[in-house]
């Protein structure tokens, strides 16, 4: 018999924990039980709410049942048993009503004293599945199919692998996550806030959260200076006819917040992205081939009405800003254009010492609909992505059905310290906005041709890219991202006066230095410091009244060192310039 996939164990066994859950609650009423990744989850109304202490019991209870080596039987509709179980599972008759109306036929299946409708796949018995690999994990709110205006579910969540291994080390995994999870980090080193006034999913940033969102622009846009690239400023409103004729208004609309004004009927649009403005700027003057390629980058901010339970910190929010730029060029440069836009994203990502692959993101074959322009040109422009990253010996995965509605796209994704993998920048080929604004530049022989439109971004949005660099460091920045760079600790009143003497030498050095004034002992604040993450701190005592030689503590080592003042800042000085990852 073959061994079954980790899929089919995840399927089985939250079959199984819905036989526990009716085990406990008789009249509980249930809805799906999918498999997720690293495991599977299944949602319940139930009589009481259910904490994390209830999970213990229900685990046990599905341990009893895997050791029952229960068959996972398929079952005829007709069973009586079927119609005596659907009679009381209002969201299940709900999903049986939609297949009957596809003219699907609905399956059952059986596993000990529970009958559940599912399509399949699943262990042939419980026996195959090891009673040591799986755990639930926690438990959470669910909206039946999503809808806010529905039911509240209550969603068990469980874990489960192939062996207890792979399970123990996914967990310590996860709780070296919690530790470097970026809300509680960004609390702590004062980054960011979020204010029920304000809205959920509205980050506020804070003077050290505004430094490092500020930095990390800064340095994408020294980098896109370089490579000729220009900046471009526009507003967070617009017309809904521009999102019309981009196609956002027909694709996008639910993710857009509608805009009412006190003085006027306009539909109006905050702008979820930058690519139906920046068209505008190319269409407000004529064009010649020879003014391509044009560049325009953009760090204006965006919005998106994301749904109130899908936000989670600056994981996903509603206003933030990206890195963006649009290239609008001839079709033969846009093989130089990505090549360029592809060598900027290997240097910024080599700064930040994150290791990466790329997916080519392609169209659903099965659903054009969702996507506009014909698909003769499609089928081109990701034949043409997939050779441009053939020819610049890039790996990548194929990732059929994640491009936009416009283009194709070439989406690097990121893996952090922890093996968690973010997708950040991209490249895209896009004919169709270019054609949909009637775009045009005149060419040699005086000819209206179409430009091509290439939109690309690298670190994606600053925003989410604080909370995966801030979850990647464990919030001990590079020394260039760190909000205070050297922290003085004099010991005690007396030694002031000589603290402020370095902060001014240092701060006029172009360094960011805090001076510990509180009338607190050493230990305490140098444990402070180290609380804050701060790279370096210095103890000044009688030995460092000349400044000559001083006592540094580098962050993360418990030795002492001891330098010349001179030495020690043409050091730092030199990682800063160069954005250096190491101390």
């Amino acid at each position: 018999m073959a061994k079954p996939s980790i899929n089919q164990i995840r399927h089985t066994l939250s079959h199984l924990l819905a036989h526990a859950v009716q085990d406990v609650f008789p009249d509980a009423k249930f809805g799906i039980g999918p498999v997720i990744d690293n495991g599977f989850y299944y949602d319940f109304e139930l009589s009481k709410p259910l904490t994390e202490v209830d999970l213990k019991p229900l685990e046990k209870r599905m341990r009893h049942l895997i050791k029952q080596q229960l068959e996972m039987a398929s079952i005829p509709a007709t069973d009586p048993a079927v119609k005596e179980y659907v009679a009381h599972q209002p969201f299940k008759q709900e999903l049986i009503d939609e297949l009957v109306a596809k003219k699907e036929t609905p399956t059952y299946y059986r596993l000990g004293r529970f009958i559940d409708l599912c399509r399949g796949d699943h262990v042939q018995r419980t026996s195959e599945i090891n009673a040591d690999a799986f755990t639930l994990s926690h438990v959470a709110g669910a909206y039946w199919r999503g809808d806010s205006q529905r039911p509240m579910l209550q969603r068990i969540y469980g874990l489960a692998f192939g062996t207890k291994p792979e399970l123990d080390n996914y967990l310590a995994l996860q709780a070296e996550a919690k530790k470097r999870d970026h809300r509680k980090l960004g609390q702590q080193l004062d980054l960011f806030t979020f204010s029920d006034l304000v809205g959920s999913g509205l980050p506020l940033y804070t003077p050290n959260g505004a430094l490092i969102r500020r930095l990390l622009n800064d340095y994408v846009e020294e980098v896109q200076v370089k490579a000729g690239y220009t900046q471009v400023w526009t507003p967070q409103i617009a017309k809904a006819q521009l999102f019309k004729i981009s196609g956002h208004y027909d694709k996008y609309r639910e993710g857009m917040f509608r805009v009412k004004s006190n003085y006027s009927e306009e539909e109006l649009y905050l702008k979820p992205m930058n690519c139906p403005q920046h068209t505008q700027i190319y269409a407000s003057q004529p064009r010649s081939y020879r003014d391509l390629p044009l560049r325009y980058t953009d760090f204006a901010m965006l919005y998106r009405d994301e749904k109130p339970g899908e936000l989670s910190g600056l994981a996903r929010v509603r206003s933030f800003s990206q890195d963006d730029c649009h290239v609008f060029c001839r079709e033969d440069q846009v093989d130089q254009e990505i090549d360029t836009a592809l060598k900027m994203t290997k240097q910024i990502m080599k700064t930040f010492g994150l290791t990466y692959r790329y997916r080519l993101s392609t169209s659903d074959k099965a659903h054009p609909e969702k996507y506009i322009g014909d698909q003769k040109t499609w089928a081109r422009l990701e034949a043409w992505a997939e050779r441009i990253m053939r020819r610049n010996k890039i790996a990548y995965f194929d990732g059929p059905g994640e491009a936009a509605f416009y283009a194709p796209k070439m989406d690097l994704v990121a893996t952090d310290a922890l093996g968690r993998d973010w997708q950040l920048s991209t490249v895209q080929i896009d004919f169709f906005l270019p054609e949909r604004f009637n775009l045009n530049y005149a060419d040699k022989d005086g000819q209206d041709k179409r430009p091509v439109m290439i939109h690309r971004a690298i670190i994606g949005s600053p925003e989410r890219f604080i909370m995966i660099l801030l979850e990647h460091f464990a919030g001990a920045f590079p020394l260039w991202l760190s909000p205070v760079q050297v922290q003085l600790i004099p010991v005690s009143t007396k030694h002031l006066a000589i603290g402020r003497k370095l902060q001014r030498l240092l701060s006029d050095a172009g360094l960011r230095v805090h001076l510990d004034e509180a009338n607190e002992t050493v230990g305490y604040k140098i444990r402070h410091a180290e609380k804050q993450k701060v790279p370096y701190m210095v103890v000044l005592g009688d030995k460092e009244r000349a400044l000559k030689k001083l006592a540094i503590r580098v962050r993360g080592q418990k030795n002492v060192r001891s330098v010349s003042l001179a030495s020690w800042l043409k050091d730092l000085r030199s990682k800063i310039d160069r954005r250096s990852l190491g101390l």
